[in-house]
């Protein structure tokens, strides 16, 4: 018989344990690093006005809707543009008419992967609807709104209001206590929420005022103007928040070693589990008289094979 025969299933073990250590190794070393951050880009925006506004024709057969922005943008943007205006078929010949006219009317919205931001301003700033040219809807000195999401923080919303505040051609004194309401005769009523800010866990909302607006100018063929208006709107949302490096475990001490240690007891086992003991501790076990008669019998049957090959020969 060959001795290969004997030696190939050897190699093929040696073979498959050096590929699974292989195999195992980089999983190893991928399971011991710490914890990458997978924090992803939070969301902002910021509008400086936003119209949602029914207007009626003197026919009352007509609704045509004024629905504008001025300088909406989102993150990452920004925008300054102090006037919009806008054109509506059956509203003084289809001229185009000013909405809102400031000095500063300014959006800026911003988002990374630690903090994200809306923030809006509007300086001295005049708003009309249709069949008002000449009054203004409201007039204000100076309103601004932000929204702030930092990562693994709680997200903050302010609104500011400055100066004074004029609607429909009344000063009017706003609090944070409720709505405030404008009512003049002929030409309609305005009803303001002031600083109007909402958060959640991951979320922020900042509206500088909010109006609730309802007019009948009974010009340029309007009958009336009913909606909603909103000045100064800044929004976010929290970027993901990274994940902790994974904890080491701490060191232990190494224990110094004890003098005058005790005599170890005597040994009082019986005569079998001495064996056993004497067996470890030269590496053995319990399964080795076995092996050792295994290997005994083995070389007994190679020795006989021996003797027979050499009698087929003679």
């Amino acid at each position: 018989m060959n001795g290969n025969t004997f030696r190939m299933p050897a190699r093929r073990l040696v073979t498959a344990a050096a590929a699974t250590a292989l195999a195992a190794g980089p999983a190893a070393l991928a399971g011991a690093g710490p914890a990458q951050a997978t924090g992803d880009h939070g969301r902002a925006s910021a509008t400086v006005l936003r119209t949602g506004l029914d207007v009626s024709l003197l026919n009352k057969t007509v609704n045509v809707p004024l629905t504008v922005t001025l300088n909406e943008v989102r993150a990452p943007q920004s925008a300054e543009k102090t006037a919009l205006t806008a054109r509506l078929d059956g509203v003084d010949g289809g001229k185009p008419f000013s909405v809102l006219r400031a000095d500063v009317a300014q959006a800026k919205a911003t988002a990374t992967a630690a903090r994200s931001e809306g923030r809006t301003e509007l300086a001295h700033a005049k708003v009309h609807v249709p069949g008002l040219p000449l009054l203004s809807l409201i007039e204000v000195g100076k309103v601004t709104s932000t929204a702030t999401c930092e990562a693994g923080k709680a997200p903050v919303a302010d609104a500011n209001l400055l100066g004074a505040v004029t609607v429909l051609g009344k000063k009017v004194t706003l609090t944070t206590g409720g709505p405030t309401e404008v009512k003049v005769p002929g030409v309609g009523e305005v009803r303001l929420d002031l600083s109007k800010t909402r958060t959640t866990s991951t979320t922020a909302a900042a509206t500088a005022l909010e109006l609730k607006v309802s007019v009948n100018p009974l010009d340029l063929n309007v009958a009336e103007v009913d909606g909603t208006l909103t000045l100064a709107e800044a929004t976010c949302e929290s970027p993901a928040a990274p994940e902790p490096e994974a904890a080491q475990p701490p060191a232990k001490a190494e224990e110094p070693a004890a003098e005058g240690k005790a005599e170890p007891a005597a040994d009082v086992q019986p005569q079998g589990a001495r064996a056993e003991a004497g067996l470890a501790e030269t590496g053995g076990s319990s399964a080795t008289p076995y092996i050792a008669a295994g290997a005994a019998a083995l070389v007994l049957a190679g020795g006989g094979a021996l003797v027979l090959a050499r009698r087929g020969r003679g």
